[in-house]
């Protein structure tokens, strides 16, 4: 009798004993992952949607539209202190326009936005349990199993309901929502620095080498735009430089072109 007591006991010791040892090895794995989630942090490119995009469009529309407002002026045989007053004035009107327009748009696109989060938030209070299943087929449709999609889409929305439905519904996050100021104002200033660039060949270049001078350091600055672009956006370089290039080009030598035959006709 005591024999078999003692090996039950030596059992149970020994159970207890391996039970211990896989809760710290268990815990140790965990806490090995938080360690190496640490040393690993993520940054994702999609986070500077918002304004590289804002970014991108100012400068290069600065740059192409000003480059092609000079050398048209330019090639319409006026002088310099003219292509430098259009120059100027291409700019502040540029800039001015390019913050309107994006903030217009912008707030356009947040309103759209703000509108939806509100029928959101009324369809939570109304009919909670239709909406919790529409969140489930939502993950279902993901390939999520159903049960798990149920129990997903239940602790979800018990924590933050309209966070969730406006994040996998309607698909509004914090990186995507509309920001209305910051791209008037990304816009406005990127505008700005791009048209000084061929506003400053004006004043270096002189007036008998303003059109080809002008076209060809505005090309250069359009290949820099596009390098720096598709650099900050983790995109191809040589094609976002290519594409820039190519219709700036064109844009110039159209506008080139209408002045020539403008200049030539007065």
């Amino acid at each position: 009798m005591q024999t078999g007591a003692v090996r039950r006991k030596e059992f149970v010791r020994r159970q207890n004993s391996a039970f211990t040892s896989t809760k710290v090895e268990a815990k140790e794995v965990r806490e090995e992952l938080v360690t190496r989630l640490h040393l690993h942090p993520e940054s994702h490119l999609v986070s500077r949607i918002g304004w590289l995009r804002a970014a991108v469009l100012g400068a290069n529309d600065g740059i192409v539209s000003t480059a092609s407002l000079i050398v048209g002026v330019a090639a319409a045989s006026a002088a310099t202190s003219d292509v430098l007053i259009a120059g100027i004035a291409g700019l502040v009107a540029g800039a001015m326009s390019m913050a309107a327009g994006e903030y217009v748009s912008v707030s356009s696109q947040s309103d759209t936005e703000q509108a939806d989060l509100t029928r959101e938030r009324a369809e939570l209070a109304s009919q909670p349990d239709f909406e919790r299943e529409e969140l489930t087929r939502i993950y279902m449709a993901r390939g999520v199993d159903a049960e798990l999609a149920r129990q997903v889409a239940r602790q979800l929305m018990a924590k933050d309901p309209l966070g969730a439905h406006a994040r996998d519904e309607l698909g509004i996050s914090e990186v995507t929502t509309a920001r209305p100021i910051q791209a008037a104002l990304t816009s406005a200033a990127t505008f700005a620095v791009g048209a000084a660039m061929p506003l400053a060949m004006v004043l270096l270049m002189p007036r008998s080498a303003l059109v080809g001078g002008v076209s060809i350091a505005s090309l250069v600055f359009l290949a820099f735009l596009g390098a720096i672009g598709a650099r900050a956006g983790g995109a191809n370089v040589g094609r976002a430089t290519l594409r820039v290039t190519f219709w700036g080009a064109l844009a110039m030598a159209l506008t080139a072109g209408i002045g020539a035959i403008f200049g030539t006709v007065v």
